[in-house]
């Protein structure tokens, strides 16, 4: 089984644990770390963005990507 590691980022610590509890409860994920708080600078809807977002390490393999990338999107 190839192993993957997915960042994705959450606006706030409850929504993070929240995503992370579900993820592992599913058995989408072997673990999820929430990371702390971070600044993030993007464009968006053509005006810079300043931001906090708790970033989150999902580790999966390969074959639950597709499922995973599913419930993330859907939650």
């Amino acid at each position: 089984m190839d192993k993957l590691l997915v960042i994705t980022n959450l606006p706030d610590r409850e929504s993070a644990e929240k995503l992370a509890a579900l993820l592992v409860e599913q058995r989408l994920a072997a673990c999820v770390n929430i990371l702390a708080p971070c600044s993030s600078v993007y464009r968006w809807q053509g005006g810079i963005q300043h931001d906090e977002e708790h970033p989150l390490l999902i580790k999966t393999v390969r074959d639950r990507y597709a499922e995973l990338e599913a419930s993330i999107c859907a939650n």
